[in-house]
This record gives structure tokens, C-alpha cells and sequence, in this order.
């Protein structure tokens, strides 16, 4: 199966500014990534690397890092509103008119550096055993549930189940899978059909829930320079 990886890095960040460059311990984030991704493709894992990005200071740092950037993403894919569909037709449609196809693409987040080797491996190899349009990568949580989630109505807790005041225990309730957003793979025959990433009844990776950190907000990036800044 021929892999196309897809790392998105576009300019705009509302919490941190040009937060896919933006310096963790003497790198630019996004350098984690690619760091993996060349990783693959040494190991003759995946076909081709990509950085999608609309900014000419990441296309350079991606560049000079190993990562091909054969276009800048155009503005109208590139907003807050813009789906990450949208890109990764862009990205396909670019190469097909070159009579580039590929089997499936994988997507790989920046903002979730801590994901390993070992989880790429690992999910690479699930997909092309088990035959799935699509695979995602989750952690497993102990805690959240409906019994102890609720909405606000000004200043009213409404539960999200009633047996919330019931007194029902951690273990009679089990563990949950929370995507996290750190890899996704996906057939390329059912992002043309479905316009989709995520199908039905994906795969499912799990990763450790400590490296399943999102860098979204100045709190997210202060935790993980702490964690990798040693």
C-alpha cells in the first residue's frame, strides 16, 4: 500500500502565534513530526512526506528540516472555518494531476508531538492487516463519563445521565477511548466517496494518555516544554 504522510502547518493560531513553529527546547514544534515522518520513510514505511501549509516561514523551516512543501495552501483552505478535508483533497488533487496516486494518507498533527515511533509503526501495521477505511489514534480514559458530566443552565448542573447522584462506582462504569487527535489514516477511495476522514467504524490505536497531549493553548505548550525541556 503506497502511504502519503500530510503534516498541516498553516500560519494562523488565535492562542499561540505561528504555534507550528514556535520554539520547544531549540525546535520548531513541527519538527517532531517531521522528525517521525522521515523516520517512516527511511524505513520504506510510507511513500512521500508532505508539510500543507500556507505560510512561507514554515514551507522554509519544513524544507531545511527534510519534509517536502511542493505548494503553499491556498487562503481559502487555509481559515479558521476550513475543514481539514479540504487540504487533504487539495493535496491529492495536486499530485494526481501529475499521475501521483496513492493508497492512503496519513495524517499527522504537529500539535501532538509526544506521539512515538512506536504508535506510527503500530498503526501503520493494523491498517494493512486488518483491511478498515480509516484508523484513529485515542487514549483510554478511566474518569470521564456521563455520570459525572453535565451542561450549564445559568447556574444549574443538568446531568447528562440521571444515575449522576446515584453513587455508582469507577469500576461498574468502565473506560472510555478519547480521540486525540495525534494520527489519523485513511483510504484514499474513501476520502474521494465520502469527503471524510473518519469513517463509521474505524480502527483504533491506543496511545499512552500521557503522550496524548494537544498543544492548543500557552498552558498546553508551558506543560510540554516542562515535560521535554530536561
Amino acid at each position: 500500500m503506497k502511504f502519503l504522510v500530510i503534516i498541516p502547518a498553516r500560519c494562523g493560531s488565535k492562542g499561540i502565534p505561528f504555534k507550528n513553529i514556535v520554539d520547544v527546547c531549540g525546535r520548531p514544534l513541527v519538527q517532531y513530526t517531521i522528525d517521525l515522518a522521515l523516520q517512516l520513510k527511511s524505513s520504506q514505511l510510507v511513500d512521500n512526506i508532505i508539510v500543507s501549509t500556507d505560510c512561507k516561514e514554515i514551507a522554509k523551516i519544513s524544507k531545511k528540516l527534510g519534509a517536502s512543501v511542493p505548494f503553499l495552501r491556498p487562503d481559502n483552505i487555509s481559515g479558521d472555518e476550513s475543514k481539514s478535508i479540504e487540504y487533504i483533497v487539495h493535496t491529492l488533487d495536486f499530485f494526481e494531476k501529475m499521475d501521483l496516486y496513492y493508497d492512503a494518507v496519513i495524517l499527522l498533527q504537529p500539535t501532538s508531538p509526544l506521539k512515538t515511533y512506536n504508535d506510527l509503526t503500530e498503526s501503520i501495521k493494523l491498517f494493512n492487516n486488518e483491511g478498515n477505511d480509516s484508523l484513529i489514534s485515542t487514549y483510554r480514559e478511566e474518569t470521564i463519563n456521563n455520570l459525572i458530566t453535565y451542561r450549564k443552565d445559568g447556574n444549574i448542573a443538568r446531568p447528562l445521565d440521571e444515575k449522576h447522584n446515584q453513587g455508582v462506582r469507577r469500576q461498574e462504569h468502565g473506560s472510555i477511548y478519547i480521540r486525540n487527535g495525534a494520527i489519523y489514516i485513511t483510504k484514499v477511495s474513501y476520502i474521494r466517496n465520502n469527503q471524510k476522514i473518519v469513517s463509521d467504524l474505524p480502527l483504533m490505536h491506543e496511545m499512552n494518555k500521557n503522550n496524548s497531549i494537544n498543544i492548543d493553548t500557552p498552558e498546553d505548550l508551558e506543560y510540554l516544554r516542562n515535560i521535554l525541556c530536561k
